[in-house]
């Protein structure tokens, strides 16, 4: 008997982010290690120091993977005869649409907290383009958010433990749009977790998958 081809189709399981956060740190900041509830996957509290970039456009975030690959080609085959990676680098565009200091101090390469840092809005701000540019490294925190059949949270988490940025459009002033400063920012492997994204799936509406 043949197997039907409907086997294995679930659309339940389609995702959609349907709201997207990003939060940002200083490299000094401890890093996130447990974003969810081990009892019932809710999510928890933001950790202190990384701070809300706040409103993004509606293109959301894009995680673009780079893959590189080394062909060994042969006289005798068509397809190259071996394949290795030779780079695969991760990268992740998003275009903030507020002005606060999180998306100041990415854009600009200022600190998000302590010395340098910006003050409270609605306060006094200053900053001078240096000679040398400032890029240091950043932690980023991205939460998707989805909901299940039963309307449980769905999440989809990933952590950049040490990220950089790489690129930035223009900061368009205009009447006919919203200040955005866009930024690129690639992931880099973090001697300490041993890994340049880490990524976490859960949330009580995932869990009723079970």
């Amino acid at each position: 008997m043949s197997t039907p081809l409907e086997t294995g189709l679930h659309n339940e399981y389609i995702r959609k982010q349907l709201v997207q956060a990003v939060f940002a740190a200083d490299y000094a900041t401890a890093a996130v290690t447990a974003p969810f509830s081990a009892i019932d996957g809710t999510l928890s509290a933001i950790p202190a120091g990384y701070v809300p970039v706040g409103y993004t456009t509606d293109d959301g975030i894009t995680f673009t993977s780079d893959l590189s690959m080394s062909d060994v080609t042969s006289s005798q085959s068509v397809e190259p005869t071996r394949s290795d990676v030779e780079s695969d680098v991760l990268s992740a565009q998003f275009a903030p649409q507020e002005t606060n200091a999180a998306t100041v101090a990415l854009f600009e390469g200022i600190a998000l907290s302590g010395t340098g840092a910006l003050p409270a809005i609605g306060t006094a701000w200053q900053w001078d383009r240096p000679s040398t540019p400032v890029n240091p490294f950043r932690r980023l925190l991205f939460i998707g958010l989805d909901y299940g059949d039963d309307g449980g949270e769905i999440y989809v988490v990933k952590f950049f433990p040490r990220a950089r940025l790489t690129s930035k459009d223009d900061e368009q002033w205009a009447r006919s749009s919203e200040t955005q400063r866009p930024v690129t920012f690639n992931a880099y492997r973090d001697s300490v977790l041993n890994t340049s994204c880490r990524n976490w799936v859960d949330g009580p509406g995932w869990r009723t998958l079970a």
